[in-house]
Parts: C-alpha cells; structure tokens; sequence
C-alpha cells in the first residue's frame, strides 16, 4: 500500500470514529422523562372542573380507551397515541364524537407553580371504537420548563378538557 493512500483511509477511518462518538453524545443528551405503554380514560367523579387535575377539566362524561401510549423527552418531543378513546357512558357510550384532539402536558415548575403546556390540534377519527373511533397520533415538539417535575401527559378535546391521561 502506498504511504498517500494509507494516510487518506487512516484520515477516514478518524473521520468515521469522530461522527459515531459525536453521533453516541448527542443521542445520550436526550433521554426519555416520560414512557408510559398505558393511559386512563376520565372517571365519573373527575367529570368537569370541581375535581380538575392542575387546573385542567375532566371531559363532561366519563372516557375510556383501548389503548394508549406517550413518550416525553427532556428536549420537549413528544409522542402520542391513543386508540379506541370514547365515551363510555350515556346513549352515545362506545362512539367517539370529538374531532380534533389536543395534548397537554402538565408539569411542576421548580418554583411549584404548575404550567400546562398545549399542542396544536390533531385528527381524532369519530365514530364507534368498534369501526376504528378515538384512533389518533401527535408528534412534535414542546418547550418544557427546566426542569419539568411530574409531568402529565393528558390527551384532551380542542377546548382543553381531558379525555385521557398517563397514570392508569
């Protein structure tokens, strides 16, 4: 091998090991503050604004879901998706009504105030959980307080009361 072409592969070879270590320290920066494989529909007695969690409502009935799923990074990205979140109770019990939905992520400031932070709305599909009612995903991004203690991931109505939330 000649000494230019062993010093350009060893030039790369540096290269390459610089881009994964640098690739390795930008990945660790970010880490999950929020994983949650399950959610909660709203209870009866969470219905409305007496017993509003940080401020937030309960939908005006109970809510359930089939399944739900959030991850919050400390950068503010998050991802949600629910399937299946209806209404469980009254005549229209089973059927999804609501479209769009929006986020909120609700954390403890270090200062104990609470600060409730809102996504744009997204497509809700309406109709009966059955027929593929109460399906949908958000992902984007949120400038969270430094730091965010306790967050509550809730996934709510346009208006801002909650149907779903992490906890369940």
């Amino acid at each position: 091998m000649t000494k230019p072409r062993f010093l350009s592969i060893a030039v790369l070879l540096a290269l390459l090991v610089g881009l994964v270590a640098q690739s390795g320290l930008a990945s660790a920066e970010t880490s999950n503050m929020l994983k949650s494989d399950s959610m909660v529909g709203v209870p009866q007695a969470l219905t409305g604004a007496t017993n509003a969690i940080r401020g937030i409502p309960g939908g005006g009935i109970p809510w359930m879901l089939d399944s739900g799923k959030v991850v919050l990074t400390t950068d503010g990205h998050l991802t949600v998706k629910v399937e299946g979140l209806v209404l469980a109770a009254g005549p229209n019990a089973g059927n999804n009504p609501v479209n769009p939905f929006r986020a909120i992520v609700s954390c403890l400031a270090s200062d104990a105030s609470v600060q409730n932070l809102q996504t744009a709305t997204f497509p809700a599909t309406t109709g009966l959980a059955s027929a593929g009612g109460g399906n949908a995903r958000f992902e984007g991004d949120l400038v969270l307080p430094d730091p965010c203690i306790a967050p509550i991931v809730f996934v709510a109505s346009g208006g801002g009361s909650w149907f779903a939330s992490t906890g369940g």
